[in-house]
């Protein structure tokens, strides 16, 4: 080698290393142990067979597979892989951004609504072969003497409009539709984008935001009845557990005030909601002492959340809605944000004054509840969209929702992703599912696996340093972040033997 292209390699080097050393695995770089490079090493190699085999094989389904590609096509391949495999038992940390009313299996929510005779459905539209996707259903729960004698959403006789019983409304549903199965994929498919949707009939930045937001008007009468709340917490606690995830910061949309009894009656108040968290919280925790898995969960919080379409006059009910919850809850009570299609909504500057106000009042009574404002989650550049970040940042957001995620729902890969240069000038990332049975990846395994699969750079123990980073931006307290941190790592270090173990022969 001439001392020409010596030299050159040098800066070459250079320039790399400098431009990767703020990365945030760095900062524990030199605690890594000799395993921690093993299975890194291990999970090197594995990526880079399945890039050359899985994701190079005829896919008939799938024109030009790729590692990292969009998740809704993807998903059936990332399903085989061993990579998969193996991030699905590694300890993900805290998930901090999800929207409760999305976290749980569309399935099993049917199944869950299912068992309640109080459940029934409507539609204003005759249902037909061509319509299915677009005529959605309307669920609610009605209190005995409403219940009505229709029997069918699709006999002739059914009056448009008219409630029928959820089971019914299965039972009955015509055989030129599906039968009981077609029920099911009709109310599933309300819940749910599929790839067609996302990257055909709906791939503009409008369309996926209006699909998007039908799936909550479908799911929200199934969600908003305090049995059924009740054990939807319970399930969506347990799969994030099972999932690896130890601590959880869940929005809770309370725009409406009450939630329907298990009388059918609107009269659930949102002390109620929480009451339901706190215990089902408190039941799961003990569950798993019993199975001596205590340092599993570490708990949840809700970031309490209401629709950025409200009056700023509006608004100041459910802040000073959110104080008393607080009060009451104060270890249950996160935050506070708005939510919603930002390029349709209001932006935050709208807000500003009712915004500004609450800080004070909090700050006088000496509580706890930071904003953790969604913003940014736009394509625009200088629309109002877009400057909500300038005003979360100047309003003291402690995170920015879909700034702290680094799997984003308006890009169409993770190569298009700017997750590489975020992480390589050290920002902090945490990954988090936002929405995950919209699209079917409940859990936080496809997020890591997306970011693991699609980068030549990223490696074991840059997942390991997401998965601090997102205990360490929680609003955990210090006594509580502490503890968390320190069986994260006891987990972490089993996982690490586990890839060792399984993997390294």
């Amino acid at each position: 080698m001439s001392l020409l292209i010596a030299e050159y390699q040098t800066q070459r080097a250079s320039l790399i290393g400098n431009d990767r050393s703020l990365r945030r695995e760095n900062l524990t770089a030199g605690l890594r142990s000799d395993k921690e490079f093993e299975a890194d090493r291990i999970i090197r190699k594995i990526r880079a067979l399945e890039a050359e085999t899985i994701w190079k094989e005829e896919h008939p389904s799938i024109p030009h597979p790729f590692p990292g590609m969009e998740f809704l096509t993807g998903r059936s391949i990332i399903v085989k892989t061993q990579l998969f495999e193996i991030l699905s038992k590694m300890p993900k940390g805290a998930l901090l951004h999800a929207h409760l009313d999305a976290t749980v299996n569309a399935e099993f929510l049917l199944q869950l609504a299912l068992k309640y005779p109080a459940m029934h459905v409507r539609i204003q539209q005759p249902l037909s072969p061509t319509n299915l996707s677009t005529n959605l259903p309307e669920f609610k729960c009605l209190p005995q003497d409403q219940f009505t004698d229709q029997g069918s959403l699709t006999d002739a006789l059914y009056t448009l409009g008219s409630w029928v019983s959820l089971h019914d409304a299965r039972e009955s549903f015509a055989p030129e539709l599906g039968g009981k199965e077609g029920f099911d994929r009709w109310v599933i498919g309300s819940m749910t984008i599929n790839p067609s949707e996302a990257y055909g009939t709906h791939n503009t930045i409008t369309k996926i935001w209006q699909k998007f937001a039908s799936t909550f008007v479908t799911s929200t009468g199934l969600i908003r009845v305090a049995p059924i709340w009740e054990e939807y917490i319970r399930e969506f606690f347990l799969t994030s557990i099972a999932d690896g995830i130890s601590y959880i910061e869940v929005r809770i949309n309370f725009l409406y005030k009450f939630m329907y009894g298990a009388d059918g009656r609107e009269n659930v108040t949102h002390r109620e909601w929480l009451v339901a968290v706190e215990k089902v919280m408190t039941e799961v925790k003990a569950e798993l002492a019993q199975q001596g898995r205590a340092g599993e969960f570490v708990g949840v919080k809700v970031i309490y959340s209401t629709i950025r379409f409200i009056t700023p006059e509006e608004l100041k009910w459910y802040l000073e809605d959110c104080i008393a919850l607080k009060k009451e809850f104060p270890h249950l009570i996160a935050g506070f944000d708005l939510v919603g299609d930002e390029n349709v909504y209001k932006p935050l500057i709208y807000y500003a004054e009712a915004l500004l106000r609450f800080r004070e009042r909090v700050e006088k009574e000496g509580l706890d509840i930071p904003f953790i404002f969604h913003a940014g989650e736009t394509l625009g550049d200088g629309t109002e969209a877009d400057e909500n970040l300038y005003d979360a940042i100047l309003l003291g957001t402690k995170r920015i929702g879909h700034g702290e995620k680094g799997i984003a729902r308006l890009t169409s890969s993770m190569p298009m992703h700017p997750l590489p240069a975020v992480l390589n000038n050290g920002v902090p990332v945490v990954l988090c599912s936002d929405d995950p049975s919209v699209f079917g990846n409940m859990g936080l395994t496809f997020d890591y696996y997306q970011v693991l699969a699609a980068s030549e750079i990223t490696g074991l123990s840059t997942l390991g340093a997401l998965a601090r980073d997102s205990l360490e931006f929680s609003t955990l307290n210090g006594d509580d972040k502490r503890a968390a941190l320190t069986e994260f790592e006891r987990r972490w270090n089993e996982f690490i033997e586990y890839v060792v173990v399984e993997y390294g022969k």
